[in-house]
């Protein structure tokens, strides 16, 4: 049903809250900082959204896996707003997510324990960061024991580093793509030789 009135006081309180924190906040901290019980949050959220659909904003309110919310840009504007903002990456990316990020890039479709031994490391945690702010997606599951989670980059990475696809990458050097290939074998060793797998 198209609406005709102006949201509620609630609505608009937490639509500004959003706007002038600039950044993702869970119910509770939304709570404290209108005024609002919990069940007006999640009232004055529903009916935020409706508005922000209903009506076309460039806008929509996203909620991350961890229950928080903020504003993104819808989808369909992704291509249009690449010119100007393309290489806006995410600042609060450390360098470790962008290691991740670009062994994800490169080497797609990719295991974590794959991403693990190329790294040296665990990347348990940085790779359900990138999930969250949707630079990498789960894009299938690896025909191997256990079925571990294939990912591969998400069109919010394309259009966040000026990308049309995966192939406008710059070109890795021969010894980086003999160690990234060199890691995918060893893993593949690890899944069939010994029995152990990614859960």
């Amino acid at each position: 049903m198209a609406r005709n009135t102006l949201m509620s006081t609630a609505a608009r309180l937490v639509e500004t809250v959003l706007f002038i924190e600039n950044e993702a906040m869970d119910r509770e901290r939304l709570a404290s900082m209108t005024g609002l019980d919990d069940k007006s949050v999640d009232k004055a959220l529903k009916e935020l959204d409706e508005v922000y659909q209903e009506k076309g904003h460039g806008l929509r309110l996203k909620e991350n896996s961890d229950g928080s919310i903020e504003f993104s840009p819808c989808s369909d504007l992704y291509d249009l707003l690449r010119s100007t903002y393309g290489r806006k990456v995410d600042r609060r990316l450390t360098r470790a997510a962008m290691e991740t990020l670009s062994i994800v890039a490169y080497s797609q479709p990719i295991t974590r324990k794959e991403i693990d031994n190329i790294r040296g490391v665990a990347s348990d945690s940085i790779v359900r960061l990138l999930r969250e702010r949707e630079y990498i997606k789960v894009v299938g599951r690896k025909d191997v024991q256990g079925h571990p989670c294939l990912y591969g980059t998400s069109r919010k990475f394309l259009y966040e580093f000026g990308l049309k696809s995966i192939s406008d990458l710059p070109r890795l050097s021969a010894i980086d793509r003999m160690r990234f290939d060199r890691d995918d074998e060893e893993e593949q060793g690890e899944l069939f030789d010994d029995g152990r797998h990614e859960k």
